[in-house]
């Protein structure tokens, strides 16, 4: 570990136990904010209004910061952090006695696979995609956290043995999506494609072959096509800094080996997914499932089981996967519940043919 890493992991972790761990001065205004605990949060409608040309209108850029169209609950406060991790009643302790910790074992030569699209889910959002020739890595994250979030899924083998990326898809800026030591692995060998907003981030440590896109942009290379999309999101890296200087967002992958994947990247529910599922002909889409109780809290952030399958259907994709589970236990639920409470919601909307089981180290051929 480098000097300089070593202080910035220094400065994540002093930060993030900030946020997690400390009551300070901020007590006495989580404690005003408790009063809106038991409202049902909302996304801001978009009554009518096409994401498309919000999106070209740029209404989503600020002042040196970027706008979510689509929440009008203020992100990055400490005081309602402070509130969730003080003042909120957990209902989830009694089953974390049942979390197990599963080290993920994964075969390299499983990975060279035939010529068609294979999806490997390594670790919480880190996926890797096999598409005819090409291999595309979406939010690696390696390693552990922080000292104090517990890793349930370490990886048993050394990420290095991993084929060489084309690409890395990075969504957004958070920890847990953009991991500077996972991102190492490969230095300046791979080409980035991220939000905008990160480039002096990315010019730190030496990746210098990257696109940053905008909301819509495209990115088309050797028969495949990578387009980014809203969602109803936010991000943050530095506390001191505040919320929002770099963009986020979902990916649209038209592979070369034909079929069409939605990274949702993390988001809460928003009434976009239908447009998204208008435009675009979606074969598999991937959602970001953990981390979503209290809903009074992680509403705005991160749907739930039933607004994921809600999600699926306005997005008229023919199968379901889900990532972003676990790994690390962010929200109050315990890692190993989201696929075992979307199951149960797709069951009772009789969708359990369109679920595609997707377990930590497995790889799903899709055809």
């Amino acid at each position: 570990m480098t000097r300089r890493h070593f202080i910035r992991k220094m400065i994540q972790g002093a930060f993030s136990a900030v946020l997690f761990s400390t009551p300070g001065a901020c007590a006495s205004s989580a404690l005003a904010d408790r009063e809106n605990q038991d409202s049902p949060p909302a996304y801001r409608p978009l009554d009518g209004k096409l994401m498309r040309e919000l999106a070209q209108r740029k209404t989503h850029h600020g002042n040196g910061v970027f706008i979510n169209p689509f929440s009008n609950v203020p992100k990055g406060r400490l005081s309602r952090v402070l509130q969730w991790k003080w003042f909120s009643q957990n209902h989830f302790k009694a089953f974390y006695q049942d979390e197990k910790i599963t080290p993920v074992t994964l075969d390299p030569k499983r990975l060279i696979g035939g010529p068609g699209l294979e999806i490997t889910f390594i670790k919480h959002a880190g996926i890797l995609i096999k598409d005819v020739d090409a291999y595309i890595l979406v939010d690696p994250v390696f390693d552990d956290l922080f000292w104090f979030i517990e890793d349930f899924s370490p990886l048993s083998f050394d990420p290095a043995i991993l084929p060489q990326p084309r690409h890395i898809l990075i969504t957004h800026g958070h920890y847990d999506h953009l991991d500077i030591p996972s991102l190492g692995t490969w230095g300046n060998q791979t080409q980035v494609i991220c939000p905008l907003g990160y480039a002096d981030l990315f010019n730190d440590i030496g990746m210098t072959r990257r696109v940053h896109l905008d909301w819509y942009d495209r990115h088309y290379e050797d028969g495949r096509e990578i387009i980014f999309l809203p969602c109803n999101h936010w991000t943050m890296r530095n506390p001191l800094v505040g919320p929002n200087t770099g963009l986020w967002g979902s990916y649209i992958i038209r592979t070369k080996a034909g079929a069409t994947v939605f990274i949702s990247g993390d988001t809460g529910f928003f009434d976009g997914f239908e447009q998204i599922g208008q435009e675009f002909a979606i074969d598999l889409a991937i959602f970001n499932l953990g981390a979503y109780e209290p809903r009074w809290f992680m509403a705005p952030s991160h749907t739930n089981p039933e607004e994921t399958v809600r999600a699926y259907r306005d997005l008229q994709a023919r199968h379901l996967a889900i990532v972003h589970w676990g790994t690390f236990r962010l929200g109050d639920e315990p890692v190993h519940f989201p696929p075992l409470a979307i199951r149960r919601v797709l069951q009772q909307e009789n969708l359990e043919n369109r679920f595609l089981e997707f377990n930590h180290g497995h790889t799903i051929v899709y055809k």
